[in-house]
């Protein structure tokens, strides 16, 4: 069943507003009441829709709030029932430092067509459309990838670029690619961006590897998926904590590799509003009456994959919430 392009501007209303929210605390250091601001107007505002919301990928779990935890309900319940996944502030150390790249991000399916993913970290692959089938699995050396993406692509390896965080974890990756003499780009954070680097050649990014978060994982996988893009990823477990969490949302095998479609079946629709600028989109520009917004929105089924700009009054802030010694509080007006 496809998903009513409704839905797009809906959600586009709500990842610019927890973008605006987010981009008050710009450069102030203060990483936690950004990520805090994003999600008080991202919850306020998805519960004045018409849907039945539930939030399948979340910010922790129930004990957690008032982040949007898993398990959450959303919306006004009146209305067909959602999938959501949330990331407010993807980047907080971004917007923190007011560095390129931080993002307010959500995702949503009909109901069962979001994979559930555990709070864990996952090992992902990713290259751009129209890559041979096979040529690219997360199960190959990585050698094998890049010269099985340098053929499809009719490139010398040489001329690839790579894109993965730069993490101590990735040394070993790192350290081959040198020897390859393959170009990398290392993002310190947003590897949901990062993913999203491979669906325009403008990008310069060949391929994204490594590990992230899973969550994160399964929020680019929307995306991808809307442009058709090759995505897989292995969740890991690597303590009791994970294994009881992911067996109690129905993991048994935990060492599968998933593939596009097993993470998002069916359709799907991607929101993600820029707080920094970033190479996707431009960051939120606030003026003195209004702020400009950019946001990429793909939906699966209509094949929309497309960077939006609005305009929006600030007022809509002041009568939901008041800014008040650099926290954004909930107030009693409207």
């Amino acid at each position: 069943m496809t998903l009513d392009k409704s839905y797009i501007d809906l959600f586009q209303t709500v990842t610019s507003k927890a973008a605006f929210a987010a981009s008050k605390f710009i450069g102030k250091n203060d990483k936690v009441s950004a990520d805090k601001a994003a999600v008080d107007v991202m919850r306020n505002e998805i519960n004045k829709l018409n849907i039945d919301g539930r939030i399948v990928i979340g910010e922790g779990e129930l004990d957690d709030a008032p982040m949007l935890y898993i398990g959450e309900k959303l919306g006004n319940k009146k209305g067909q029932k959602l999938d959501i996944a949330v990331d407010p502030v993807e980047g907080t150390n971004f917007v923190a430092k007011n560095l390129p790249g931080g993002l307010s991000v959500l995702a949503l399916s009909e109901k069962g067509n979001l994979f559930n993913a555990p709070e864990t970290y996952m090992n992902k692959i990713a290259v751009g459309k129209n890559i041979d089938k096979d040529a690219i699995d997360i199960d190959y050396d990585l050698k094998k990838n890049l010269n099985n993406l340098a053929e499809c692509k009719n490139k010398n390896i040489t001329d690839l670029t790579i894109c993965l965080l730069d993490r101590p974890r990735h040394a070993k990756i790192i350290e081959l690619l040198d020897e390859l003499n393959v170009k990398k780009k290392l993002i310190t954070d947003g590897d949901v961006s990062g993913a999203l680097l491979v669906t325009n050649e403008k990008f310069n990014v060949d391929m994204f590897i490594g590990i992230g978060g899973g969550p994160e994982g399964v929020l680019a996988a929307s995306a991808l998926d809307a442009y058709d893009c090759f995505f897989q990823g292995r969740f890991l477990f690597d303590n009791e904590n994970d294994i009881k969490r992911a067996n109690k949302m129905g993991i048994k095998d935990l060492k599968k590799k998933y593939n596009l479609k097993e993470i998002v079946s069916g359709d799907s629709i991607f929101v993600a509003t820029g707080i920094t600028d970033s190479d996707l989109m431009l960051g939120i520009k606030e003026k003195k009456t209004h702020y400009i917004s950019e946001t990429l929105v793909t939906h699966k089924n209509s094949k929309i994959t497309e960077v939006r700009r609005r305009k929006d009054l600030i007022t809509w802030l002041y009568h939901s919430f008041t800014i008040k010694e650099q926290f954004l509080v909930p107030s009693s007006i409207g």
